[in-house]
């Protein structure tokens, strides 16, 4: 062939062992030497002595290790295909079984191979037994370590032993500089950082393990610490800087707001008019306000928001009120314009199911400035919505919003001024009430308002938790109700059936109903639905003309039917304490007495059995929010506020309140500069801590 026509194939490099490592490793969020100082162990072996056969068998039932030379090793196949290798010593013998094996481990485990293997030893049918022991194939007279080996959280082609010597090399090549001066140290009762580190990764055997398992050891409180102060130096850092950005001062409470609130039905709890205060303060700032307001159900948010709303209107803005689905929108806007329309105030609606005209006309009427206040879904995120002047951005369970979400919105105000680039106000509100600990820590950036009174005249909830072998019970229970004019939920978990979670679906127990009680106008709701029809059955509901309604969690926020008094809920196990308490805020927002049903299906296990017993103790969404914090962790709080933001992986929320408490408190010095090197002290730690992932803490 002539060589003008030769073509040369270069071959893609193939990936070798380190670079796959590197890339596994990166997978853990491994990447810097750091990365890995601070991949703390989840837990310790102690491999630091033998023990001879004989005596482990006796002890039967403990974590044992032991050795010995491999005198047999076969595959079985009764009653199962498995792989027994027999190993003894100079005490007695033992067998190895492993149930799931790799061909590997034949050849691994031969015939004379001495084997350290460690596990909790049982008496099994042929005599003592591990299953499935950690094991090692050694050197006669192999040293044994003299220190708790540790154990890493890892992932697919991960080793503990490779993670073990990438861990040991991360740290010798580590300049171990401690971010906090010794005097802090001392004034906080800490110990070094790389001490702490140290230890951590490789304790001495003569460590005290119960305060490393229950991470009280003084080398977990200082990652603790420095975890829970980075966190806050990063969420109050961020609340500093929000405060010298420039906002629209809402400042004018005039004809509106004075004709809304004289126009009321009835006056506004002492818990209401604290929060309305905290808030028109806030909106008569020039810098954004940035705050949570959180009350249980039926504490009236609602109320407050549109008072707002009408400030922001007042002083001639635009405010915008976004909800997580078209059902608690729709109650929203029925409510809100209601009460404002009359005051000559243009309310639109914009969401996903409009017909494209009507989206075009809403669009046009807020890019004009006509529309004064616009509540909507998600459909409020798009591009061709243009505000004209935007002042007030309202949030409703901003949990079920991301961080993306929530900046896009309040990002359509930066249209209205383009030389100062005034951000808007944002309003955010849960019905979900945050304990304490969580809001010192997740939402250190925010103000946060609570109304934490019921109006007058809620009648208290009666909760009873009933096994679903008396469902018929609860269906007389329910014809008695309809009979008396009152209007039920009975709220199950599914849509359709499925095989792995056999329960009762909306849709059969919507069909049981019509044919249990055929004199009832039942209605079906669930989340398959077009929003049209929900619509259409939710308007039933609340004009009474539905007796019964069927549903999944749609109606879990937002519905306020008084004349609902009863509530089922099927198959209440399989759900969270929140959910539980939100569904159950549906009813007991009229004068009649309510009760809420949680049919169960027995056994119970431990937690769900601990929800339910909460539920039925309990109205206190407070004390049940804390509850749940206990039982769930920090992620039912949070929502999809921690996109990109680390939950704590160190610091535990309910037993270290008091270090929260410190991180606090030195936070606040530092960013208010009252310590000498404030600035240098604050930069370092964050750049070891939080290594420039704050942007996503900024909304």
């Amino acid at each position: 062939m002539p060589a003008a026509n030769k073509v040369t194939v270069i071959e893609k490099a193939k990936p070798t062992a380190a670079s796959k490592l590197a890339a596994n490793l990166a997978k853990l969020g491994l990447r810097t030497d750091m990365d890995l100082a601070l991949h703390l162990p989840m837990r310790y072996v102690d491999e630091t002595q033998i023990t001879p056969i004989q005596q482990a068998a006796l002890q039967g039932g403990h974590m044992v290790q032991v050795e010995g030379l491999v005198t047999a090793c076969d595959v079985q196949y009764k009653p199962r295909r498995q792989l027994v290798v027999t190993l003894a010593d100079d005490s007695s013998q033992l067998v190895l079984r492993f149930l799931n094996f790799y061909g590997s481990q034949i050849t691994q485990l031969a015939v004379g191979t001495r084997v350290r293997a460690r596990a909790e030893l049982r008496h099994g049918f042929f005599g003592s037994e591990m299953v499935h022991p950690e094991y090692k194939v050694v050197n006669e007279n192999a040293p044994l370590p003299t220190q708790l080996t540790p154990v890493y959280p890892s992932g697919v082609g991960v080793s503990q032993a490779s993670l073990r010597r990438e861990i040991r090399a991360a740290m010798l090549r580590i300049n171990w500089q401690d971010t906090l001066p010794a005097d802090l140290r001392a004034q906080f009762d800490l110990i070094e950082f790389a001490e702490a580190v140290k230890v951590l990764h490789n304790p001495p055997a003569n460590v005290d393990e119960y305060s490393l398992e229950d991470r009280s050891h003084p080398a977990w409180q200082r990652m603790k610490f420095d975890e829970l102060l980075a966190q806050q130096l990063s969420l109050q850092r961020a609340q500093f800087s929000r405060r010298s950005k420039s906002a629209p001062s809402l400042a004018c409470v005039g004809e509106v707001s004075n004709a809304f609130l004289m126009g009321l039905p009835f006056a506004l709890t002492s818990a209401q008019q604290r929060v309305l205060s905290e808030i028109r303060t806030d909106i008569s700032a020039a810098h954004p306000m940035q705050r949570l307001l959180q009350g249980d159900v039926g504490s009236g948010k609602t109320i407050v928001a549109a008072l707002a709303a009408a400030q922001a209107i007042d002083s001639g803005y635009q405010a915008v009120l976004m909800a997580p689905t078209e059902i608690l929108a729709d109650q929203h806007f029925r409510k809100i314009a209601a009460w404002l329309e009359p005051l000559g105030i243009s309310v639109v609606w914009l969401t996903g199911s409009l017909k494209k005209k009507e989206k075009q006309t809403a669009r046009e009427q807020i890019e004009a400035g006509t529309a004064q206040l616009v509540i909507g879904t998600h459909a409020l995120l798009q591009d061709e919505v243009k505000f004209a002047r935007l002042g007030l951005v309202i949030v409703d369970e901003q949990h079920r919003f991301g961080v993306d979400q929530r900046l896009t919105l309040r990002n359509k105000g930066n249209g209205t001024d383009t030389i100062n680039k005034l951000i808007p106000h944002q309003l955010m509100m849960s019905a979900t009430p945050i304990p304490r600990t969580l809001a010192m820590t997740y939402y250190a950036d925010l103000e946060i308002s609570v109304i934490d009174e019921l109006p007058p005249g809620r009648t208290p909830i009666m909760t009873r938790v009933i096994d679903q072998e008396r469902r018929s019970e609860v269906i007389a229970r329910v014809s008695v109700a309809a009979a008396d004019g009152r209007q039920i939920y009975w709220v199950c978990p599914l849509i359709e059936e499925s095989e792995a979670l056999q329960l009762q679906t909306a849709t059969d127990t919507y069909l049981m109903l019509q044919e249990a009680l055929p004199d009832l106008q039942i209605g079906l709701v669930h989340g398959r639905m077009k929003p049209t029809e929900k619509q259409a059955v939710m308007a039933n509901f609340i004009a009474g003309i539905t007796h019964l309604l069927v549903a999944t969690t749609v109606i879990e926020v937002g519905v306020d039917v008084p004349n609902a008094s009863l509530m089922v809920i099927e198959h209440a196990e399989r759900f969270g304490l929140s959910q539980l308490h939100q569904l159950r805020g549906r009813v007991g927002r009229g004068t009649a007495a309510s009760v809420c049903l949680l049919l169960y299906q027995a056994p119970l296990g431990g937690i769900a059995k601990q929800r339910l017993m909460m539920m039925r103790s309990s109205t206190d969404g407070f004390e049940i929010a804390r509850k749940d914090l206990e039982i769930r962790g920090p992620g039912e709080f949070l929502g999809a506020r921690q996109a990109g933001q680390a939950m704590l992986r160190f610091a535990d929320l309910e037993n270290d309140q008091w270090l929260v408490e410190q991180a606090r408190g030195l936070a606040q010095t530092l960013l208010q500069n009252l310590l000498p090197n404030s600035p240098e002290i604050v930069a370092a730690h964050l750049l070891r801590w939080m290594n420039h992932k704050e942007e996503y803490l900024r909304v």
